[in-house]
């Protein structure tokens, strides 16, 4: 038993460390080639996702969908959402704890924090606008993948209602061990430059 926690807490984030840094090298490597997306054993990404609060080395790979494989490897982009840069909401999820934990200090960011999304082509920068502890919702609130997210609470975290927003959603686990409840946080998009 000892063990199986110990995997789930240790091995699971080694093995995920590779596996992120091994699709951030592919990527980098795919756009020098003229590639806009590549595919991986893990799945296809197109994105690197950097958050200053983290730390300057802080890189995650972005894949396509929220397997438990793309989720293992980095963020996962929710299907049916908007891409980098887009009008509509890029919405990103990823673990808090285990698989390398992308988003374990999500609780620390705060409004007006940047989180830089790369592409082949661009560099976004997004500003939050919620902080990353302030909106809590179950697992099923589907809502907040909207291309505008309406916050159903009167008065709760919601991103600026303006038609036309390119919006950025944060989603991962609102604790450290399993639950059904999910952190979220709402970014704009303030720039967008070649990469």
């Amino acid at each position: 038993m000892l063990g199986y926690v110990g995997w789930q807490y240790a091995g699971t984030n080694w093995v995920s460390h590779r596996h992120q840094a091994e699709v951030v090298d592919r990527l980098e490597t795919g756009w020098d080639s003229g590639e806009e997306r590549v595919t991986t054993d893990v799945g296809d990404a197109g994105a690197i996702v950097r958050i200053p609060r983290f730390g300057d080395d802080y890189q995650m790979p972005v894949l396509e969908g929220t397997s438990d494989e793309a989720l293992a490897a980095g963020f996962g982009h929710f299907e049916d959402t908007a891409g980098p840069g887009e009008v509509g909401n890029y919405a990103l999820a990823a673990h808090r704890v285990t698989h390398g934990e992308p988003l374990r200090d999500m609780p620390d960011l705060e409004v007006g924090d940047e989180v830089i999304v790369e592409t082949a082509g661009s560099t976004y920068t997004y500003e939050l606008v919620t902080a990353g502890d302030a909106l809590t919702v179950t697992f099923t609130a589907g809502w907040v993948l909207d291309s505008l997210p309406v916050n159903p609470r009167p008065g709760g975290a919601t991103p600026p209602q303006r038609p036309g927003a390119r919006l950025l959603t944060l989603a991962t686990c609102a604790e450290l061990f399993h639950t059904d409840d999910r952190l979220v946080a709402f970014a704009v998009l303030t720039s967008a430059r070649p990469r």
